[in-house]
């Protein structure tokens, strides 16, 4: 596992100086706006262009997935779990993420280490996004094996007390009726049954865009993880429990 999965964190981001102008010229008859409409018009523009203030106690969550989660071939920066912190210090949420992806997983090997992680990862952790099972896929490996490898990773998290978000993955048509009809439905029935929140399909905004998929048609680019990023963002700031007093 490399060195950046659980000791990486990011410091809180600043918010830029907007400016905004304070007067405003009436070109057609030559008048002046008055002062103090126009210092409100400006005031109301920059209140909506500037980000919030981050807030309250850091909330970490942890991105526990293969290289979707990892940010294959984009720079470290770009990676989905470095967006989606920057996205929600945007809101004000006091947001940490720990890029816990490895590029290759399948639901095996996420089994086999998320206690690991979960032991190493030097925050209390608030929500974890569990993203896996595209890797099965890829190797063919039964629906039913990626479903009970995913249900011992959501076990153990939920057996520390923290809740879960799934990102669910969807099979290509040429598997199968019979394997795409299990592997769809398997992870609204796991958070259904673990009582988790739920992204139907995490690749939902670029799957059919290749202007936002990589070359290899199976990794988003840089700019196919911002709307991944801005399509999950919501859910993601809901799954989040309220901060304990």
């Amino acid at each position: 596992m490399s060195k950046r999965v659980l000791s990486r964190w990011y410091r809180p981001i600043g918010a830029s100086s907007i400016l905004v102008p304070l007067a405003l010229a009436l070109a057609a008859c030559g008048a002046e706006a008055p002062v103090a409409e126009t210092e409100t018009a400006a005031a109301t523009e920059a209140e909506l262009e500037a980000p919030l203030p981050v807030m309250g106690p850091e909330r970490v969550i942890l991105g526990f997935g293969n290289s979707l989660m990892a940010g294959y071939n984009v720079e470290e920066a770009q990676g989905y779990p470095e967006v989606l912190e920057r996205a929600l210090r945007g809101r004000g949420i006091n947001a940490s993420v720990i890029d816990a992806g490895v590029s290759g997983d399948t639901t095996a090997a996420g089994r086999q280490r998320i206690a690991f992680v979960l032991d190493n990862a030097q925050a209390d952790i608030d929500l974890a996004i569990i993203e896996l099972g595209g890797n099965d896929l890829l190797r063919g490996i039964s629906p039913d094996q990626t479903r009970q490898n995913l249900a011992a990773i959501i076990e153990e998290v939920q057996s520390r007390d923290i809740p879960v978000l799934l990102m669910g993955m969807r099979a290509p048509p040429n598997l199968g009726a019979d394997y795409v009809g299990q592997f769809d439905s398997m992870y609204p029935a796991l958070a259904e049954q673990y009582g988790t929140a739920l992204v139907p399909f995490f690749m939902e905004p670029v799957f059919d865009d290749p202007d936002l998929m990589q070359a290899d048609r199976i990794h988003p680019t840089a700019e196919g993880i911002e709307d991944m990023v801005a399509a999950t963002l919501d859910t993601v700031a809901e799954a989040l429990p309220d901060e304990k007093s």
